[in-house]
């Protein structure tokens, strides 16, 4: 099953159901598959199936403290909104979809209601670029390589360097974004990075300061 992204930012709802995730990002163009179990979820991709099957993907926005509720944690600012492209259904009731990235959005206010889940308004004014298709400003490769491979390295993390050499860069950049474990922050400011040149940018600054840090902590532009 799938479906091209919708031509203009006009085409895409105004509400749409939120799937608060750390931890897991998602980018415009690439795609995440997601393992689907709690009730009320599984209810959310009902509905999204009956409808444009549109869902966001948002962190959560961390205070001083922490999420304000673990049930109702604050959301941040922006998330991706994703189209579910394929789905099938386990012999124990959990859903396994993959979802493609399709634009971010800025979030507005929280819809009340009954629904087990959350719907927000958003805005994709800010993001009409994402529904274009990816382009980049340059292609220094070995400028990311250099400082991915120590960071591989350093943790003993396997990757196919094959794969890594023949993907374009666009698509490197992005998938890199979302594989690599870095923190909330991060991953945040890698999602709202203005263009693919900033983001890869700030991939590789997250990749050199890494050597900052234990092996087992998470590189932080905090």
């Amino acid at each position: 099953m799938t479906q091209e992204a919708p031509p203009n930012a006009e085409d895409l709802p105004r509400v749409i159901p939120v799937f608060p995730l750390d931890g897991a990002l998602l980018l415009p163009h690439a795609s995440r598959p997601l393992n689907i179990f709690e009730p009320r979820y599984l209810n959310m991709i009902d509905d999204a199936m009956a409808a444009e099957r549109i869902i966001g993907m948002v962190q959560t926005a961390q205070t001083a403290e922490g999420p304000v509720s673990p049930e109702r944690p604050l959301l941040a600012p922006v998330g991706c909104a994703g189209r579910i492209t394929a789905f099938s259904e386990t012999g124990d009731g959990r859903y396994l979809i993959t979802l493609t990235g399709v634009a971010r959005f800025r979030l507005g206010e929280e819809l009340p209601g009954f629904m087990p889940y959350r719907r927000v308004r958003v805005d994709f004014s800010a993001f009409r670029d994402d529904l274009s298709p990816l382009s980049d400003e340059g292609d220094d490769r070995e400028a990311l390589l250099e400082p991915l491979r120590r960071y591989l390295e350093r943790r003993g993390m396997l990757i196919d360097w094959r794969a890594v050499e023949s993907t374009a860069m666009p698509s490197l950049v992005n998938s890199l974004a979302m594989a690599l474990p870095f923190g909330g922050a991060e991953q945040q400011a890698l999602l709202e990075a203005a263009s693919l040149a900033e983001r890869r940018h700030t991939l590789i600054t997250l990749l050199r300061i890494d050597g900052a840090f234990r092996p087992d902590e998470p590189p932080s532009l905090q």
